[in-house]
């Protein structure tokens, strides 16, 4: 059966622009790259081979000849591995000159024989797979991109005007800048650290010592011991294992400092800072640049359009593509994120600010009552889309409508698109903000858990049915009905329960510190990990004659009938409204990811749906009263004390 379909008037359709019907788009899915070069096995490939050449890398040892310091150099062939492996799933030209720079990084650091034993054997090996793999798929998207072009015929039309003022990338670069500063800024503390202990060795005692001896001094720091004539030296290092007695060292000394002539200095925290910024800055200038000159791109002269019917998605807000004799929507072709694009108005404010006439009257007060109801329908309305868009966010809306629109620009993996639909009689310019993705390209397809027939916007597993549905397989029961904690939330809470074992070894783990950043860190933190395990583990919902049980992490509440308002789910959240604008909330009560990749309707979910039956057909109430074993029983003291245990055997063992 078609679907209802928004037409697109006949007048806003450029002459010549032809529909993308399903022979064509058939055409343009079946050229798609080989199963072996999905970016899955290149990416494993090289992460494997990275790896190896890693660890069969030799330690450098500090010496006072070639001491320990900064190595920038290495800092950068490091960042460029994670990008690489990033660009391979996103930027293919990015990442053929990534490959490049580690092939040539390693030949530097290593000479062309160590691209010859074993470790570089399999990194060579693995860049050649994954840059023959990067080929064929810009290959295949070069092919995909002609197949366009001849659907389109020859043909060439403007953009929209409102798609011309489109600024694309700037998101990305808006996160790229606080990212990159923070990188330089590491850079910046880390030169000026250099800097101030150059200057201080450049005055500094050298003295020449014998090392005698290693240990630990309390705060777990190892300590060298080493001696100078008749006097001895204990001095920190970062590598026990290099000083083994009898070993002569270098120390400097000057202005109460000593410092192993080997080890000049730590810049390690603002190497690591430059990093962890610099990595994910990088990745997203590229992004945003690449994105910028390919919608430059697209706005420069004429372009392909193809006619073709496009949807939001319900889960995730991306726009679908479909063929333009595609009416049931069953076979989609490629998706992207876009935003809202609108012409640059140069005009005049067409306000009027008054004509200087001071004098009050009953046209003043009309005035100020149509400006008041202008405000109160403005609230209204905003009201309206608020909830529109919450109700997109969560799935729970009505499914979007398949409708007509033009497509600007050849579709293929990776292009920037704009199209024109219709929405509400008028017409809407949309632009793409992520690159274009084929359909069925994803992991799911290539693993086996997906097939292309299925894909497109899914529909979520846990969408609010409604009352009618829901009480239609409900009959009246004699005993209370309860809902509890299922094995998504279970899951969820053993997670939880594993991070805070994790989180207290690593805060304990040196010892108590009674005053400290950790130390509040780990009571701020253990508060709402153990209600969170707690209500993870234990939450429970029990329904009787006069209301609701309602069992979180450290009681159990009565919610009587009469003061019961609405029951809500989330992903991750039961919210329970009550009389006065009170709320009570159960959180968390499952993982809503977990529950969308499972399949089927979690309890918490459940719940929210017959609660909701039960307040509105009284009839459908139990009968009876709950008995207090019915009620639920918190876990939060339980789990107090096993973690109190825990603090303790962590604090007895280390």
């Amino acid at each position: 059966m078609s679907t209802p379909v928004v037409p697109l008037p006949s007048e806003w359709t450029p002459s010549g622009a032809r529909p993308w019907r399903s022979a064509d788009t058939g055409r343009w899915l079946a050229a798609a790259p080989a199963r072996w070069a999905h970016p899955l096995w290149s990416f494993l490939a090289l992460f494997a081979a990275a790896v190896w050449c890693t660890a069969a890398a030799p330690l450098p040892r500090c010496t006072a000849a070639e001491p320990c310091g900064a190595d920038w150099w290495g800092l950068a062939f490091t960042a460029v591995v994670p990008l690489t492996l990033y660009w391979i799933w996103r930027q293919p030209r990015w990442a053929l000159a990534g490959l490049g720079a580690i092939l040539a990084g390693t030949a530097v650091e290593e000479g062309l024989a160590g691209l010859l034993d074993p470790p570089g054997l399999a990194l060579s090996a693995a860049a050649a797979w994954t840059a023959a793999a990067l080929l064929h798929r810009l290959s295949a998207a070069e092919r995909r991109r002609r197949y366009a072009e001849g659907a389109a015929g020859p043909a060439g039309h403007p953009l929209p005007a409102a798609a011309r003022t489109f600024r694309r990338g700037r998101f990305s670069f808006g996160i790229a800048a606080p990212l990159l500063a923070a990188a330089g800024f590491g850079l910046w503390q880390a030169d000026g650290e250099i800097g101030a202990y150059e200057r201080w060795a450049a005055g500094a005692e050298r003295i020449t010592a014998t090392v005698t001896g290693v240990d630990e001094d309390d705060g777990g720091a190892s300590v060298l011991t080493a001696d100078a004539g008749s006097r001895t030296y204990r001095v920190e290092t970062g590598y026990p294992g290099d000083y083994p007695p009898g070993t002569a060292v270098e120390l400097l000394s000057g202005g109460g400092r000593l410092l192993l002539a080997s080890e000049p200095y730590d810049v390690f925290g603002w190497e690591l800072l430059v990093l962890a910024a610099g990595v994910p800055g990088v990745a997203f200038a590229v992004n945003g640049a690449v994105g910028r000159r390919r919608s430059v791109r697209l706005r420069r002269g004429r372009v392909p359009v193809l006619r073709v019917l496009v949807r939001e998605g319900q889960e995730d807000a991306r726009t679908w593509v479909y063929a333009a004799d595609d009416l049931t929507a069953s076979a989609p072709v490629l998706h992207f994120h876009s935003l809202h694009s609108f012409e640059d108005d140069d005009g005049e404010d067409d306000g009027e600010h008054g004509d200087g006439d001071d004098e009050t009257g009953a046209d003043g007060a009309d005035g100020l009552n149509l400006a008041a109801e202008d405000l109160a329908e403005a609230k209204r309305e905003l009201g309206r889309e608020l909830r529109e868009i919450a109700d997109a966010c969560r799935g729970t809306g009505p499914a979007p409508p398949l409708r007509e629109a033009l497509l600007f620009g050849a579709p293929y993996p990776g292009a920037e698109l704009a199209f024109l639909s219709a929405d509400g009689g008028e017409p809407t310019v949309e632009c793409s903000v992520t690159p274009a993705k084929p359909a069925g390209s994803g992991l799911r397809d290539l693993l086996g858990t997906g097939s292309r027939s299925r894909t497109g916007p899914r529909k979520r597993a846990n969408v609010r049915r409604p009352v009618e549905e829901v009480a239609a397989a409900m009959a009246p029961a004699d005993g209370p009905r309860t809902w509890s904690a299922d094995s998504g939330s279970r899951a969820l809470g053993l997670f939880l329960l594993v991070l805070e074992g994790g989180f207290t070894w690593a805060v304990l783990g040196d010892g108590p510190s009674w005053i400290s950043w950790q130390t509040l860190m780990l009571v701020l933190g253990l508060r709402w990990l153990i209600g969170s395990v707690s209500t993870a583990f234990g939450w429970r919902v029990t329904a009787d004659r006069g209301g609701l049980w309602v069992t979180g992490a450290w009681r159990v509440r009565r919610v009587p009938w009469e003061r019961l308002g609405a029951v809500q789910h989330t992903a991750d959240r039961l919210r329970f409204r009550l009389s006065g604008d009170e709320t009570l909330d159960l959180s968390p009560v499952g993982a809503g990811l977990l529950g969308r990749r499972t399949g089927g309707r979690t309890s918490a979910a459940r719940a929210a749906e017959e609660i909701r039956v039960l307040l509105h057909r009284p009839g459908l109430r139990p009968a009876g009263d709950a008995a207090p074993a019915e009620q639920g029983m918190p876990l939060g003291p339980v789990v107090v004390a096993l973690s109190a245990l825990w603090a303790a055997a962590v604090l007895l063992l280390l």
